[in-house]
């Protein structure tokens, strides 16, 4: 099958999950969910894979088993692929990320090094400067309050030093487009755009 983008319907789907997040919603709704929501993203990700690696759809189920929020179903539709990227559909519109959103410690550890490193560690706030010189966000996740331990406090890069996770981020809101093949075009131009951190983070910290 060919992508074709995703209805308006789809989006208005997300509105009501977030309004009754039920089982007898999702329930009426699952043959929707299933060829409106869920298909058009596995085509997606099948037209995606030449260049950008195979794909994965993530389950629509929460795991509220140390959540107070017991809702049981996610209010987004999100996949990832394999070469590195992150797709997410809700009522909000699209989005689109790349990069690593969570470091273990050993990643962490490579991460910080590479960051404090003269060489390596302006090499990345160039490739920051330029990705994000624009609608792209190049932002942190987890970061600490202060420098990590063993990390002047005025260390140079002290604010990439204290992240935990480094990822690309973009939205789109709710457009006509995103019913056309267009929605495609849009991921793969903040995919391209986005690599350089994508390939520098590769390199330097690697896979978990």
């Amino acid at each position: 099958m060919t992508f074709r983008g995703w209805p308006s319907e789809a989006l208005e789907f997300y509105e009501g999950l977030v309004a009754d997040n039920s089982k007898t919603y999702w329930t009426a709704h699952l043959p929707f969910y299933e060829e409106q929501v869920r298909g058009p993203m596995h085509e997606l990700l099948a037209e995606l894979e030449p260049e950008f690696g195979p794909g994965k759809i993530f389950r629509p189920y929460r795991d509220v088993r140390f959540s107070k929020d017991k809702s049981p179903y996610k209010t987004h539709l999100g996949a990832w692929l394999d070469a590195g990227g992150y797709i997410q559909l809700s009522s909000d519109g699209l989005a689109a990320g790349s990069g690593m959103y969570h470091m273990d410690g050993g990643q962490l550890e490579r991460y910080r090094r590479a960051v404090a490193d003269d060489k390596t560690g302006e090499e990345l706030t160039a490739i920051i400067a330029s990705v994000g010189n624009g609608p792209i966000a190049v932002r942190g996740n987890g970061s600490l309050k202060t420098a990590p331990r063993g990390y002047a406090k005025d260390h140079p890069r002290v604010d990439l030093l204290r992240h935990k996770g480094l990822i690309a981020w973009r939205e789109w809101e709710p457009a006509a487009w995103l019913g056309t093949a267009r929605a495609r075009t849009r991921i793969v131009e903040f995919l391209r755009a986005s690599r350089p951190l994508k390939d520098w983070l590769d390199v330097h910290v690697g896979r978990s």
